[in-house]
């Protein structure tokens, strides 16, 4: 009934989109996102990108509702912040890696994104930017564990439409500058 329950709740917050892949792994205790796109566009162009998020994340998965104010921090230590009207603001997540080890860039990121956050799980969000013959490969993992009375595997199909939602956007604004 909770899984239930979870679930209807997580469908309001989070609206399906055509965006999906499949979820890599999940049980009620975890589960594990994974995507991958090839981009025409140098690696130093979407790592860029990918340090632009406030141009790309959707504002329909804010707490404002507006990407626009949201801030991110691309250093250890940095906040993916959010902050609204009447002093209300919300930390997304804290960057926690910021590495390049043979040509290969990697952004990680503490995040329980969304409700995950109120379910006391705990997310990991990690982006790879590395050369490919053609321009760039970007990947994203998303992995996500917690108590197993949360159900995780109930929830991991919602937050893969959300999270392939936003990788999508982010594979758009890399390659032409808009995320439509």
């Amino acid at each position: 009934m909770r899984a239930a329950f979870i679930a209807a709740a997580l469908a309001i917050v989070f609206a399906p989109f055509s965006a999906k892949a499949e979820v890599a792994s999940a049980s009620p205790s975890a589960f594990t996102l994974q995507a991958e796109a090839l981009v025409a566009t140098p690696p130093e162009t979407a790592w860029r990108a990918l340090g632009r998020l406030p141009r790309w994340w959707s504002g329909a998965h804010t707490y404002s509702g507006d990407a626009s104010r949201l801030s991110f921090d691309m250093r250890a230590g940095g906040c993916w912040c959010e902050r609204w009207a009447g002093g209300q603001s919300v930390e997304h997540g804290r960057v926690v890696l910021v590495m390049e080890h043979e040509g290969v860039r990697t952004l990680r990121i503490a995040a329980a994104l969304g409700p995950l956050q109120s379910m006391g799980a705990t997310g990991v969000l990690t982006y790879t930017v590395e050369p490919h013959a053609n321009g760039a490969k970007i990947t994203m993992t998303y992995r996500v564990s917690g108590d197993p009375s949360l159900a995780l595997d109930q929830v991991a199909p919602i937050v893969d439409q959300v999270m392939m939602e936003q990788f999508s956007r982010l594979i758009r604004f890399s390659s032409s500058g808009s995320p439509e």
